[in-house]
């Protein structure tokens, strides 16, 4: 029979998730990095959490900084209410006491404190100090050790706050259940904070270095989304049926649309209409079944007007809740952030439609280009998971030319649906083509068409007969009998 660990939840969503519920109730963490990671946030924002739940706290520092300095920092925070400190959240300098009595009087101090307070959480700033003034190793793993027993004793779980990277074999290492790594990396001139749980004991956890980052709100956590979501977070209905593209000419060529919960990829150069039969797709959206547009590179009004030149309402859609416009602008943020918040807007509206436009601004947000495979078929198997028909946008750099850029290396396992759009020229005239290349547990025309975007909406016609080289984009007429 499976024992379930008794859990303190940080408060911290993404955290709690790395740590699958939480910190284990009466445990030892170490929680490191260099100065400035954000250890002190991290910790004075779980505690100040805690104490909303219903928690007592003991913060005790090994620094010279006073705590007026501190709290005058913490005061920049959302999370941080000073009305909090005094009763349930109390802070104690250790550092004369270090200085001038050693570790041992620390731990005495401590002890009484924890009693006294009746705390449930510690959290001691300046390990680092602590380690100083130890004569050897030994005496590091005893001061180390005598704080774990009295705060186990007492119910109360541990953080232990230090600049030091400590290795696997350090005496604090070795002897607390689990180690909490906070860094910081230049991507270019973007400096991009992470979170490592390199230690858990006896506690299934979410490993690898994931992205966080400070606000005004304190630390927010993001974990990577193929960890967080390797298996749907759901099962999906798994109900067989078609949904509309909302261009009846192209449910023609799918022979009566869509598949349910499929995920489906238009690639093409810019200008093409991708944008466009994203719309159209959207304009079927209903209260029932309400739509969600996520994109990075036209604000909502623009989509409105470009919308209303295709003949249809966005306006009164969302004023109904069938329709919402979601913008991200990309000049900054993170990848799993922003995977992390259309999940979150999926969920917020019950969205059955999404259409994201486009992929490309996911992939100028990647630390590691090497991921995106990864997080692109965590994102649609979460969304399919829930329901979810998707439509997904991608910028082919030429706009004329054989070769045929990809957003990720394996397609077959993110996408259902596959078309391909290009400009091709022909008799003089420059017009738009799509052809379906790949439609997952369906018929499909396999004809290129031609696309007509104009103030009657969108329509496709098979057109280009007796013509070979579309897909290049500069089609020759062939010779006719």
């Amino acid at each position: 029979m499976t024992h379930e660990l008794k859990r303190l939840v940080t408060g911290i969503e993404g955290l709690d998730a790395l740590l699958r519920g939480g910190l284990v109730a009466g445990a030892a963490y170490i929680v490191q990095g260099p100065p400035g990671a954000g250890k002190t946030i991290l910790a004075n924002q779980l505690a100040c959490g805690h104490v909303r739940s219903g928690g007592r706290v003991l913060v005790a520092t090994l620094l010279s900084e006073s705590h007026e300095r501190l709290f005058q920092y913490l005061g920049t925070l959302d999370f941080f209410d000073p009305a909090l400190v005094g009763d349930q959240m109390q802070f104690v300098s250790a550092f004369d006491t270090l200085e001038q009595e050693g570790l041992d009087a620390v731990v005495r101090l401590l002890r009484q404190e924890i009693a006294r307070q009746k705390a449930t959480l510690l959290v001691v700033d300046g390990v680092l100090n602590a380690r100083a003034r130890a004569e050897n190793a030994l005496d590091t793993k005893k001061f180390v050790s005598a704080l774990q027993g009295h705060a186990a004793f007492a119910g109360c779980t541990v953080l232990l706050l230090t600049s030091a990277r400590m290795e696997e074999g350090s005496p604090e290492h070795t002897m607390v259940d689990g180690v909490i790594e906070l860094g910081e990396q230049l991507v270019g001139s973007r400096a991009v904070r992470s979170i490592q749980l390199r230690k858990t004991r006896g506690s299934a956890a979410l490993s690898g270095r994931h992205e966080c980052l400070i606000d005004g709100t304190g630390m927010r956590v993001f974990p990577r989304l193929e960890s967080l979501f390797s298996h749907p977070s759901q099962h999906g209905s798994c109900a067989p049926g078609r949904v509309s593209s909302g261009v009846p000419s192209l449910d023609d060529m799918l022979d009566g649309g869509l598949a349910a919960a499929s995920v489906t990829l238009l690639m093409g150069p810019s200008g093409i209409g991708k944008t466009s039969l994203g719309l159209a797709f959207l304009s079927a959206s209903t209260k029932q079944v309400p739509g969600l547009h996520f994109g990075f590179y036209e604000p909502p009004e623009r989509l409105r007007n470009k919308a209303a030149s295709l003949g249809f309402d966005f306006r009164s859609m969302e004023q109904e809740g069938s329709l919402q416009l979601c913008w991200q602008p990309t000049t900054e943020g993170l990848l799993d952030q922003l995977g992390a918040h259309l999940i979150e807007q999926v969920d917020a509206m019950g969205a059955k439609r999404v259409v994201i436009d486009s992929l490309g601004a996911f992939s100028r947000l990647a630390m590691e280009p090497t991921r995106l495979n990864a997080f692109f078929r965590a994102l649609t198997g979460e969304l399919r998971a829930r329901d979810v028909s998707v439509m997904l946008t991608w910028e082919m750099r030429d706009i004329f030319g054989a070769e045929i850029s990809a957003p990720a290396p394996d397609l077959s396992s993110i996408v259902d649906n596959l078309m391909l759009m290009r400009f091709v020229e022909l008799d003089s005239t420059l017009r738009r083509m799509l052809s379906i290349l790949k439609v997952r547990d369906g018929q499909h025309h396999t004809s290129p068409h031609e696309l007509i975007i104009g103030t009657r909406g969108i329509s496709l016609h098979k057109a280009f007969e007796g013509a070979s080289g579309m897909l290049s984009g500069t089609a020759v007429a062939n010779p006719s009998g």
